[in-house]
């Protein structure tokens, strides 16, 4: 019978939320800008030794232990379907596509279910040659173009969102 059914009676529409793996993230100004364009909340997700104060009434801050893992599993338990996550974590991407959650790098890179794959892929094959010792360089210093291509594309998601772009 329908009427039995009151699992949706509790919901409440939740806003859209932009959630950052914010330990290493060198982009929370530039989250910031963005999102109060948009008026979206942000919540950052970072180890108790990046303690940081809020600079915005947009943003939230909370904070986890030291475990590697700890702030993803806070992401991943937190997101839901449409919201933003910033993170430059493939494992955590991987977890959070298949939920909707739009997914993006701190180089405005985004993470998407026709490529997760792949970057999981080369994920594994790196991490089999750290094993052996074969180390590469490691990420490029990300460069003012590389901020400038993440806010772009953050505005680009948030104006679809609200309707001002098709």
């Amino acid at each position: 019978m329908e009427g039995w059914r009151i699992s949706h009676l509790n919901e409440r529409k939740k806003e859209r939320t932009i959630y950052v793996d914010a330990d290493a993230c060198p982009v929370k100004d530039e989250i910031l800008s963005v999102a109060s364009q948009f008026q979206v909340p942000v919540t950052f997700i970072a180890s108790y030794e990046h303690f940081q104060t809020k600079r915005s009434p947009l943003e939230d801050w909370r904070f986890v232990d030291t475990h590697k893992e700890a702030a993803d599993l806070v992401i991943a338990n937190s997101a839901a379907a449409h919201d933003i996550v910033v993170t430059q974590d493939i494992g955590l991407a991987s977890l959070l596509l298949p939920r909707q959650v739009i997914v993006l790098s701190e180089r405005g890179r985004m993470y998407t279910n026709e490529t997760i794959d792949f970057d999981l892929e080369r994920r594994h094959v790196s991490s089999k040659q750290r094993r052996k010792g074969v180390y590469g360089k490691g990420p490029k210093k990300l460069l003012e173009e590389d901020k400038k291509r993440f806010m772009a594309q953050l505005q680009k998601i948030l104006s679809n969102h609200e309707g001002f772009l098709n």
